[in-house]
């Protein structure tokens, strides 16, 4: 399945709602959209995987290049995982240490720059 990818605003962050399997042939999408995003000034990125029933190693390493750019700029990283199978992807590398892991859009933290640790799922 070819990946969507399509970024809106909610409560002052860029969210970026994500369709379809984040995976070798999907995932590049992903990044060039959210370079994208990052060359435009956005720095508090939500990810929202509720759409992805799929993650394998070159989707994963996708999220954790766009984490360490983000963090380099100074803004911060969600991530919006309902799917068990996909949400467990994230936490057996330990992603659920570093950045907010989450199951809806109204668990986030309020406010932008407040996606960090704090807010994670553990």
């Amino acid at each position: 399945m070819q990946l969507v990818v399509h970024p809106h605003r909610r409560a002052g962050r860029t969210v970026v709602g994500v369709v379809g399997d984040l995976d070798v042939a999907g995932a590049p999408e992903l990044r060039r959209r959210a370079l994208e995003l990052l060359a435009g000034g956005e720095t508090d990125l939500v990810l929202d995987l509720t759409g992805v029933d799929f993650v394998d190693s070159f989707g994963l390493g996708v999220v954790v290049g766009v984490l360490k750019r983000v963090r380099q700029m100074g803004g911060d990283l969600a991530l919006v995982c309902p799917e068990p199978r996909v949400r467990r992807v994230f936490r057996l590398v330990d992603l659920d240490r570093v950045l907010t892991l989450v199951g809806s859009l109204d668990e986030l933290p309020e406010g932008p720059g407040s996606g960090g640790v704090a807010g994670g799922d553990r």
